[in-house]
């Protein structure tokens, strides 16, 4: 058998083979990759003399295979997943745990990394070396023999257990569907989401009928349009009770995943899984989350019971519609009314390829002739403003079965000077896609969203490091959404909202009059919204600082303590995840650090700030933002970065007032 991923793609950019690769080249592809980095570390412990060359520029050049395959089978584990790949991964997660900590925990190779720290270095090779010396003092370096066979066994454990998450998850959120009869109970849907209704219905084996499927958070965007209540209801109920018994439970697996993290951290000597994961993040301490959280929480309360007040919403199914009847009698804002204006393409070309070509002098092309691993994903090449190429971006915009929720952006190929790769970056979101030969139409979160995914891909295509560690969003987790919140602000920008909104049949521009009514309404429901993110922000908090000795029995008991001690316990706004669709903090890298979103938006409100300063959208901002910030991925620190753009520390005061909050 030919395995695509022992060699190198030859296709542009080291784009992967996809119309090669299958399913049975994963796991002997992992399996050669591990025996060939293993080799490789074996030839840096034996080198002799340790020098940064032959030590920490080696590890940069080792495991290639297994980089290749990992980033392949992890896109299409979350985006296009098969039961072969569900086994697969059931299989490597433990072993890939081992892997790891074989090489961090070796005591031959941190020897050597930390003999290196001495060696006179150019300052993105010096923090290379204290970077792995960090990481393999955090990861377990230091431990005695028997420490670390515990550890060992810890994070194969935890491994298993995300993975067994995540394939529950999926598997329960597609069972939980809503299927209706009656195309009278969905009266409020457009005709377009009606028809992408009754494809979802056909599509999963149904005969007839109309499927409602389930996204990721809690809110789900049908409740702000049905006008049948006890549909409303029922949907609302799907959502909240996934992972609350049957086949697909998660229950278990939260007390497992956080019980062990605590004993982990014990182990590394930090009091909580938290505190172990806040010490590496822009935030610092578990003490400094703790304090904005709470700063925040009472606003954000006030708020949302003024709107509960305001909209009359009687039930939590009810709060949405209700909200949208308040937003269209104030602000004379139908959301309905929007969609016909927000056509996928025309948002996607027009507005957000457009706003990046203006702002950095960008170009992006269609490349037709490269295939990925759904006909759904599409490709762009993407020029520099000198006519340099610059990477590829893939997108991958249509929800399906096999995909699960949510959106996010990833590298298949990260960039690298050492390398000599360039980008390739995925952003990869859920729409609802529409009978064949009807057009996407989007709603005005859609667009948001793709506005911010595409801040994220910005992040890895204008990555301009040496070393691979360093590439493009391998940043702080409470820095990485800092970017791609920021790409957020040109949704609303006149001069492009006016090219990307228009009628998908007519052509006209969105109605001047309901542009200035859309921009208006934009605070409207921030209580609401500020409230719900902010509960689950708690609630991963509140997991994450379980001790060894505390015991938890039953995960709805202590969410809602949780909550309630928080002073977040809204009676008709549950958090934006609940602990048994947390995919987040349990299957999604953001373990006690959900915070890191609204951490990041002091650093976003104080930049779109700094762009209203200085002119907005023009070459000049976007150079300056592109060369101190976007360009430098993790080879500078974070908060280093952002004071060479801003010219100062952050301030707050722009987030309070653009969430209504001051």
């Amino acid at each position: 058998m030919t395995n695509p991923f022992l060699v190198p793609s030859v296709l542009p950019y080291g784009l992967p083979d996809f119309a090669a690769i299958r399913d049975e080249h994963y796991l002997p592809a992992f399996e050669a990759g591990m025996a060939e980095q293993r080799a490789e570390i074996e030839a840096i412990v034996a080198a002799g003399e340790h020098t940064f060359a032959n030590t920490i520029e080696a590890l940069e050049r080792s495991g290639r295979i297994l980089d290749r395959v990992s980033r392949v089978f992890f896109t299409r584990a979350g985006a296009d997943t098969t039961p072969r790949i569900e086994e697969v991964r059931s299989v490597v997660a433990p072993l890939l745990a081992a892997h790891a900590d074989d090489i961090s925990l070796d005591p031959r190779l941190f020897a050597r990394i930390r003999a290196v720290q001495d060696e006179a270095l150019d300052p993105e090779s010096a923090r290379l070396a204290q970077r792995y010396l960090t990481d393999a003092v955090r990861a377990g370096a230091e431990l005695g023999d028997a420490e670390k066979e515990r550890l060992k066994a810890l994070n194969a454990q935890l491994s298993r257990l995300s993975t067994t998450f995540s394939a529950r998850l999926l598997a329960g959120a597609n069972a939980a569907a809503v299927h209706v009869h009656d195309v009278a109970k969905l009266d409020g849907m457009s005709p377009g989401a009606i028809s992408a209704a009754a494809a979802a219905a056909t599509s999963r084996g149904h005969e007839g009928g109309f499927l409602l499927t389930l996204v990721l958070p809690t809110g789900q965007p049908v409740l702000e349009s049905l006008t049948d209540r006890e549909l409303r209801r029922q949907v609302f109920e799907a959502s909240i009770h996934r992972g609350l018994g049957g086949e697909h439970d998660t229950r278990d697996v939260v007390l497992e995943i956080t019980a062990l993290r605590a004993e982990r951290a014990r182990l590394l000597g930090y009091p909580t899984h938290a505190d172990y994961v806040i010490e590496d993040a822009t935030a610092g301490t578990v003490g400094a989350v703790a304090s904005m959280l709470a700063d925040l929480a009472p606003p954000a309360m006030r708020n949302a019971d003024s709107e509960a007040n305001e909209i009359g919403a009687l039930e939590p199914w009810d709060w949405t519609f209700a909200a949208e009847q308040v937003r269209r009698e104030r602000f004379e804002v139908d959301a309905a009314l929007l969609r016909p204006y927000l056509e996928l393409e025309s948002v996607l070309q027009h507005g957000v390829f457009h706003a990046a070509e203006q702002l950095y002098g960008i170009q992006l092309h269609p490349r037709h002739d490269l295939v990925g691993y759904h006909p759904d994903v599409r490709f762009w090449e993407v020029f520099d403003v000198d006519g340099t190429p610059l990477g590829l971006f893939g997108g991958d915009y249509y929800a399906r079965e096999s995909k699960r929720g949510g959106a996010w952006m990833n590298a298949l190929v990260g960039q690298s000077f050492l390398l000599d790769e360039k980008p390739v970056v995925m952003n990869t979101l859920n729409i609802t896609k529409p009978a064949e030969g009807e057009p996407t139409l989007l709603t005005i979160d859609e667009v948001r969203t793709l506005f911010h995914e595409f801040g994220h891909a910005l992040h890895g295509l204008f990555s301009a490091v040496r070393y691979p560690t360093f590439s493009g969003t391998s940043v702080p987790r409470d820095f990485v959404e800092f970017p791609s919140q920021v790409n957020e602000m040109w949704l609303a920008s006149p001069e492009i909202l006016a090219r990307y909104a228009r009628h998908h049949l007519t052509g006209e521009p969105l109605p001047a009059e309901l542009l200035e009514k859309l921009l208006a309404s934009r605070t409207f429901g921030e209580g609401y919204r500020t409230t719900e993110y902010l509960a689950a922000a708690l609630l991963d908090q509140a997991w994450h600082t379980i001790t060894v000795d505390d015991t938890v029995t039953d995960v709805e008991t202590f969410e809602a303590e949780a909550l309630r001690k928080a002073g977040i316990a809204h009676p008709l706004i549950p958090p934006r995840y609940r602990s048994t669709y947390f995919n987040h903090v349990f299957a999604g890298g953001y373990s006690a650090g959900y915070y890191s979103y609204v951490w990041s938006e002091v650093l976003d409100a104080d930049t779109v700030a700094w762009f209203a300063e200085n002119g907005g959208l023009r070459r000049e901002n976007g150079d300056h933002f592109r060369r101190t910030l976007l360009s430098r991925g993790g080879a500078v620190d974070a908060m280093d970065a952002y004071r060479a753009f801003r010219g100062r520390d952050p301030q707050i005061r722009n987030l309070l007032e653009r969430r209504n909050l001051t």
